[in-house]
């Protein structure tokens, strides 16, 4: 069966976003991507961050 689009299958067989392709966006997507924030710290960081990076790609 074919991923939906927008999402492909990687050599290890794990469905990831199609933006997942090189090792820092697989660690990123893994571990970051889309998990819910449950602490007041890590909202604000990721708050900060985001305001800050806005129009940068990560690997800059």
């Amino acid at each position: 069966m074919a991923a939906p689009s927008g999402i492909s299958v990687g050599p290890d067989g794990v469905a990831r976003c199609s933006w997942g392709d090189s090792d820092d966006y697989r660690r990123y997507h893994d571990t970051e991507w889309g998990r819910p924030v449950v602490d007041d710290r890590r909202l604000f960081e990721k708050l900060v961050l985001e305001g800050f990076m806005s129009g940068l790609s990560w690997l800059t």
